[in-house]
């Protein structure tokens, strides 16, 4: 079997819905010679980067034309070693690897008639404990910015009322007035010792969540990393009275030794990983005992090849795994599948952005969680591909 061409499709969803102007997936499609393709998604749909993505898929993919898919492990390694790039990157270029590498094993997952879980030695559970994430922006088809307590506990109960008991929330990024950190000139800047409004401002969110969910509900905080340690331990201990799940990118989440005193000094278990790539960049947290829970992103850590190891990697350590999600339907179909497979699995990420028809209508199947609850789909290798009639407009290249 050899990869006969590449599809990259630049999904700017904001072209159907204005409020999905920050998010933007990037999708691609690897055909064969024996007419089986596979679907990827490279992890920059958030942030300021899918063009980038677009351009690493350009370069990563004249290189796999006439490549075995099959000869996933070589195939990584070559593009680890083979592009200079790939030994040190960053973002950009593993999130390309990510995205080559999960459309391979959903080409052999199709050539063997399996599921990728079933590849990877079967399943260790059916259901797949799920929590609403990111419910500062409501949980809701219609995206909105939440600013007073009682959005926050009316978001909590619409959650609960689809048979969630675990949400997530950042009670810091959307400041009083609606504003994101470092959005303007007069946004809030969190860096350094927080004011006593601030530290006010997110507990009162907490409490009116914790309220609104009772005690048997767990709640994770996000901070995506607008703290610096101190003002990291300030908050930590601020929140530890609502009993946290865990405590998630609470600082800069490159500095190993500044997140393990976070760890040390809050009563708080804390997670990080989708800024984290390769098994290299998770040596350090692991062995620091950093973190307790890790997040890996699937699209952007190496791809199911390497998250897969690094997964079983922080099971030495008694580190368990919430793979990262906010991204496309495929990116959803590709951390369900390791989940399923893994024996130190906790949880697994329904963004709000999941919720929202522009991104739901890009694939085929809507997998979507029942009373809080994932399977992984039984359908050959990832269970997923793409929804041509509305994929169509997003084309952006065609290597062949």
């Amino acid at each position: 079997m050899k990869i006969t061409s590449v599809e990259i499709f630049d999904c700017e969803v904001n072209r159907k819905d204005p409020t999905m102007a920050a998010f933007n997936p990037v999708l691609i499609r690897v055909s064969t010679d024996e007419g089986i393709s596979g679907v990827g998604e490279v992890g920059l749909a958030y942030g300021n980067a899918s063009k980038a993505a677009v351009g690493i898929v350009r370069d990563l993919g004249r290189l796999i034309i006439g490549r075995d898919p099959m000869k996933i492990e070589a195939l990584w390694e070559y593009l680890f070693r083979g592009t200079f790039w790939g030994m040190g990157g960053g973002p950009v270029i593993y999130g390309g690897i990510s995205a080559i590498d999960i459309a391979c094993w959903d080409i052999r997952g199709k050539a063997l008639n399996a599921p990728i879980c079933q590849l990877l030695g079967g399943r260790t559970k059916d259901r797949l404990r799920t929590y609403a994430s990111q419910l500062q922006f409501d949980w809701d088809p219609q995206y909105r910015r939440l600013t007073e307590p009682h959005q926050y506990a009316e978001a909590t109960r619409k959650a609960l009322a689809e048979g969630y008991d675990c949400i997530k929330v950042d009670p810091l990024m959307i400041d009083r007035n609606g504003r994101r950190p470092n959005e303007s000139e007069d946004s809030w800047n969190f860096y350094g010792i927080l004011k006593a409004d601030q530290v006010r401002m997110a507990v009162d969110r907490v409490r009116a969540m914790r309220e609104a969910s009772g005690p048997d509900v767990d709640i994770i905080i996000e901070i995506h990393s607008y703290l610096g340690v101190n003002s990291a331990k300030q908050l930590g201990r601020a929140l530890e009275e609502f009993n946290i799940f865990y405590y998630e990118e609470p600082i800069y989440p490159m500095n190993v030794e500044n997140m393990r005193e976070v760890a040390d000094k809050v009563r708080i278990p804390v997670a990080s990983g989708e800024r984290i790539y390769t098994r290299w960049g998770y040596r350090p947290f692991l062995e620091k005992g950093a973190l307790s829970v890790i997040q890996p992103d699937l699209c952007l850590v190496g791809g199911i090849t390497e998250g897969r190891k690094i997964c079983d990697f922080a099971n030495v350590y008694d580190a368990t795994v919430q793979v990262h999600v906010c991204g496309g339907p495929v990116s959803t179909a590709a951390a369900l599948q390791i989940e399923a497979t893994i024996p130190n699995f906790i949880i697994h990420e329904h963004h709000t952005y999941a919720l929202k028809s522009a991104i739901r209508e890009l694939c085929k199947y809507d997998w979507q969680p029942e009373n809080g609850m994932y399977r992984a789909p039984d359908l050959p290798g990832l269970g997923q591909e793409l929804n041509d009639e509305v994929v169509k407009e997003y084309l952006a290249y065609t290597i062949e």
